[in-house]
């Protein structure tokens, strides 16, 4: 019902920046909580940031927090990832999420795309 199609990703040297695009369709993008994770090779999904549909609140994992800025535009159906300062430890897959309140869990998902931070 709803579809996520994530863009940006790309390899960037270390304290670079980079960012990331997820253009939403099939609902109301305004009421859809969205959000990032990200994967690593041989680690599980994380966590990264995320922004309310109620009050565009947002938070982030203490490991991003700081270099990274999540944000949305309504009018476009999309939200935005902005990256900066990137370590090589920020390499992953990173995937864009949404969810029909901000009380429950993501249960839309994009593909992912590929961000590679090199030293």
């Amino acid at each position: 019902q709803v579809h996520l199609s994530e863009s940006g990703g790309g390899l960037v040297q270390a304290g670079g920046s980079l960012s990331l695009s997820c253009a939403a369709s099939g609902r109301t993008f305004s009421r859809l909580g969205m959000g990032w994770f990200r994967q690593a090779p041989g680690r599980e999904r994380e966590f990264v940031a995320g922004i309310k549909s109620s009050d565009g609140g947002t938070n982030y994992a203490d490991s991003v927090k700081g270099r990274f800025t999540i944000s949305r535009d309504n009018a476009k159906n999309t939200v935005y990832l902005q990256m900066n300062s990137l370590k090589p430890e920020d390499t992953a897959v990173y995937y864009c999420a949404a969810r029909k309140s901000d009380y429950l869990g993501y249960e839309y998902w994009g593909q992912g795309t590929q961000v590679t931070v090199s030293s």
